[in-house]
């Protein structure tokens, strides 16, 4: 199975945002990602919209030719957001205002019943649901609950370890992708992904895709985002053999 690459772009927002105006544009970096070889583009928009913008998303949505991935958090907000401009997809994340970034997995199995009915409106709207959770059985088995048809890990801990505990962590994620693919549910992982840690994460061969966002985004400052993007895609493709 290839291994598919989804770009996060929301840090080229973050860019923009620190100082007002349009520049650098979101939607062009996502242009040029698909350009270069991604597969999707993943875009998060925060209730606080420290990046991405409400417009970004209807843009995105309207000139890309590759699948949307919208990262949300489980409120009614970003439900009517979603249903609105009905991307490929959406992810639901967990979010919360003081983090710089997603420190975790959703508790899908402690908020069960606040999700379900959120999961069955994108489902009946034609979105296809992911699940950002932590590489757990329990919250794998929340998940089947609610019926939702894509998982992705967190890989952040993964990320910043090195060691025994990376492999332990590393071993986790490998269990979980295939319990999750067993259940008929498509595991996808990321955060913190980069060139020195990213092959054994995409060696695990039922994880079907990988979001990679902020690596990218800072690698392009020195070398480009198409040079960024392609090196990842290589290192991906070697990890499938």
């Amino acid at each position: 199975m290839t291994l598919r690459l989804g770009v996060n772009i929301d840090h080229v927002a973050t860019i923009r945002n620190a100082r007002g105006g349009e520049h650098p544009e979101p939607v062009r970096a996502a242009v040029a990602a698909a350009e270069a070889g991604a597969d999707g583009i993943t875009a998060h928009l925060r209730e606080d919209r420290r990046h991405i913008r409400d417009d970004d998303i209807a843009r995105l949505k309207a000139e890309l030719a590759i699948p949307l991935n919208l990262e949300m958090a489980a409120t009614e907000e970003m439900l009517a957001v979603a249903l609105k401009h009905r991307p490929h997809a959406a992810c639901i994340v967990p979010e919360k205002r003081e983090e710089r970034t997603t420190e975790g997995g959703l508790d899908a199995h402690g908020h069960f019943d606040m999700l379900a009915p959120m999961v069955a409106r994108l489902t009946d709207a034609g979105i296809r649901v992911s699940l950002f959770i932590e590489p757990a059985a329990q919250q794998l088995e929340a998940a089947m609950r609610l019926k939702a048809p894509v998982v992705e890990f967190h890989t952040g801990r993964y990320a910043h370890r090195s060691g025994a505990p990376q492999t332990e962590e590393l071993s986790r994620i490998a269990d979980a992708a295939a319990l999750a693919a067993k259940n008929g549910i498509e595991p996808h992982a990321g955060h913190g992904l980069t060139y020195d840690n990213v092959v054994p994460i995409a060696a695990i061969p039922q994880i079907a895709e990988l979001n990679i966002g902020h690596f990218l985004v800072g690698e392009a400052i020195f070398t480009g985002l198409a040079d960024s993007i392609a090196r990842m895609r290589a290192l991906m493709d070697e990890a499938r053999g």
